[in-house]
């Protein structure tokens, strides 16, 4: 191989290189909810995997704290103690936090008697997988953290697990 031949393949991968990156964080971004995906959210009929219809009127006028997940991602998986945690911390300051799981109700109550959590978790099915994709997360992929203000307005998204800092300065900056 010569010189030019050289130079040719290592420009060739410097640009295969930058397209790759700046084509990462365009597919990696999110956008806030829209008033008519936080609408739907409301308005969706949820259920607990128990069956019981979730009253979600008890949580307007709170900041909500809605993550999307899945037993079987790990990442979701290793993020709920620490969502669990920020729920008990954030509890007295009309923060609530909802689990939205992406699965069937058997598997959700299976996944919840090995690792209960003290927030409410509902059944999203495929209907929560599109509010999922409406409220922002235009990948479809797990996990989906959404907050809402009291006042029912999208402040804050992250697609992937959570940062528990990053976290606590989206929910001081919600209430």
């Amino acid at each position: 191989m010569n010189r030019r031949q050289l130079l040719i393949i290592c420009g060739i991968s410097l640009i295969a290189l930058l397209g790759g990156v700046f084509t990462s964080q365009w597919i990696s971004q999110t956008g806030l909810a829209s008033e008519p995906s936080v609408k739907a959210f409301f308005a969706n009929p949820w259920q607990s995997p128990d069956g019981k219809t979730a009253n979600t009127a008890q949580w307007r006028g709170k900041v909500l704290v809605v993550n999307f997940w899945a037993s079987w991602c790990p990442p979701c998986v290793e993020e709920m103690p620490a969502l669990d945690q920020l729920q008990r911390e954030y509890m007295q300051q009309n923060v609530v936090f909802v689990g939205i799981g992406i699965d069937s109700p058997s598997n959700i109550l299976e996944f919840l008697e090995k690792t209960p959590v003290s927030y409410p978790i509902l059944i999203g099915g495929l209907e929560g997988s599109s509010l999922s994709k409406q409220m922002g997360n235009t990948q479809g992929a797990l996990p989906y953290t959404v907050i809402i203000n009291s006042k029912g307005k999208s402040t804050f998204t992250k697609l992937g697990k959570i940062n528990e800092e990053e976290l606590r300065k989206a929910i001081k900056s919600a209430l």
